[in-house]
């Protein structure tokens, strides 16, 4: 078992040791930090984008709060996801850009979360317009 007091440290994270609103007040500090890296990419962008005009269109097209709910969720997991996708995109370029299959997989993977999570939002959204539009009439 590995003693701590005698293993060198090799990364301290300040965030563990704070406590109360201090805590809060520098992780929403790194959450808008993140969401401003975020931004920088291209398709979280479009993605944001799309949901500027989405969120307000989920109260037109939701019949009731928990349809709007629905909506709102599958425009969010892409958001959240796509978020995902470009973590682990920039871990894997921390080392390099050399091609490797390990790296290959996880980008791939990221990718794909992506791809099934906009599926999803379309599923939601096309069914429930469906449902609102044309049958309950």
């Amino acid at each position: 078992m590995l003693d701590k007091s005698t293993s060198p440290q090799i990364f301290v994270n300040h965030q563990k040791s704070r406590r109360g609103l201090s805590r809060i007040f520098y992780a929403t500090s790194y959450s808008w930090s993140g969401l401003k890296d975020a931004w920088e990419e291209p398709a979280f962008r479009l993605e944001a984008m799309l949901a500027l005009v989405l969120i307000p269109l989920s109260i037109v097209v939701g019949n009731g709060l928990l349809e709007i709910l629905f909506l709102l969720s599958g425009v969010f997991l892409v958001l959240i996801v796509e978020i995902l996708n470009s973590a682990i995109e920039s871990a894997i370029d921390r080392f390099g850009q050399e091609e490797n299959e390990l790296s290959r997989k996880a980008k791939d993977l990221g990718s794909a979360a992506v791809f099934v999570a906009i599926i999803f939002c379309t599923i939601i959204w096309c069914t429930l317009i469906f449902k609102n539009i044309w049958i309950d009439k």
